[in-house]
């Protein structure tokens, strides 16, 4: 017992800075709940051709603004059965109002058949890293076990058009997820670069970057994309709206990083071991890369993870007000876009259903960021 203790002091003592900060990280325990929340968000987006039980093209007018389908466990006798619902049918009601005489659909169930919720069913066909399938997690199939396009199952209701919210969700994952993340990279990478470059030479350099950084950082957010996107030529491909909503948010991004780099190059740039390296003849390039960025690596890991969420919020936004991603493409902003409207919101709340998807990511990325942050302080 006395050598197995031993061995573990000593494995500590001789762990590395990386090793020592997953060792904290791992008694996060909101952290590690983030981290395991954000792989599964990542997944599905990745995959979401197979969770999703719809493709964006496929919709139906009958289910148009329709509620959570219901999920029926019980049969007629009250017993147990497989998980099933119904199709959904128009009826035409007559009905008299001052006098008048009206016509009024109603969307009701038909329950002249089940059809049961299946696992690992066919469906639209897809193509995911290459290769190509018609598997879908899950799916409707009618009494007899046969895939049965009649009837819809919408987890979490339909939107205007009659498409699945949640298929929606998932495939708006793929870029209110990774247009963020790109963006938050590239303000990383400028943050670091331009900020250095401010902080280690100073002078004339130092004072053209500063006087940039202040007049992006005067700019509200707001008419800043309004401004940038209208230089978006109309009527573009989608991936191309995508390159250009992640170089506005990495345009917009980097200042903040830029000049806490700036500060601490501005204290760094005269210790000790910098001299010595600069009396040694390495190149200015090295010193920033392999001396001056490690000093302080921790806090920029810590500063990208919480960078994202912002990113998110960003995009999120900027599709919103009708400044980034536009229908038909995808992305939980666009989906949002139908809540605007605040009668829509009130006959269809389940179109709020993605904004629960936008806060729950900031909150897992602002935990994450507050655990590597702890993990990354030596005092702790």
């Amino acid at each position: 017992m006395f050598k197995k203790k031993t061995m573990q002091d000593e494995s500590y003592y001789l762990a590395g800075q990386w090793q020592l900060m997953w060792r904290k990280l791992k008694k996060h325990k909101l952290a590690k709940l983030s981290l395991a929340v954000l792989a599964i968000l990542y997944i599905t987006a990745l995959f979401a051709d197979f969770f999703a039980p719809y493709g964006l093209e496929q919709f139906s007018a009958l289910y148009k603004n329709t509620a959570p389908t219901k999920v029926y466990w019980q049969d007629e006798e009250g017993k147990l059965s497989r998980p099933y619902v119904y199709k959904l049918k128009k009826e035409n009601k007559m009905e008299k109002v001052d006098g008048k005489i009206s016509m009024q659909t109603i969307i009701t169930e038909d329950t002249s058949e089940k059809y049961y919720i299946a696992f690992f069913v066919e469906g639209i066909e897809y193509k995911v890293l290459g290769i190509k399938s018609n598997i879908h997690l899950y799916g409707l199939v009618n009494e007899a076990g046969e895939v049965d396009q009649k009837a819809r199952i919408n987890i979490f209701g339909a939107d205007s058009t009659g498409m699945d919210i949640f298929s929606r969700i998932l495939f708006g994952g793929r870029v209110s997820l990774t247009i963020p993340f790109v963006s938050a990279a590239i303000s990383f990478v400028l943050g670091i670069l331009l900020g250095g470059i401010s902080g280690y030479f100073g002078g004339m350099v130092d004072n053209v970057i500063q006087r940039i950084i202040e007049v992006l950082s005067a700019i509200p957010s707001i008419p800043l994309w309004m401004a940038l996107s209208a230089a978006i030529p109309p009527g573009i491909p989608v991936a191309s709206m995508y390159l250009y909503i992640t170089i506005i948010l990495s345009f917009i991004g980097w200042t903040g990083l830029a000049r806490v780099v700036r500060g601490k190059f501005i204290s760094l740039r005269k210790e000790d071991y910098v001299m010595a390296a600069k009396l040694a003849g390495v190149s200015d390039f090295k010193i920033i890369v392999k001396h001056l960025v490690p000093g302080f690596l921790s806090y920029l890991i810590v500063n990208l993870t919480l960078g994202i969420p912002g990113s998110i919020l960003g995009e999120t936004s900027m599709s919103y007000l009708g400044l980034g991603m536009k229908a038909p493409a995808t992305s939980w902003g666009v989906l949002l876009k139908e809540t605007e409207n605040l009668e829509s919101v009130a006959q269809c709340p389940w179109k709020l259903i993605p904004l629960a998807f936008v806060v729950i990511t900031v909150l897992a990325f602002n935990f994450l960021g507050d655990g590597l942050r702890d993990a990354a302080d030596p005092y702790k």
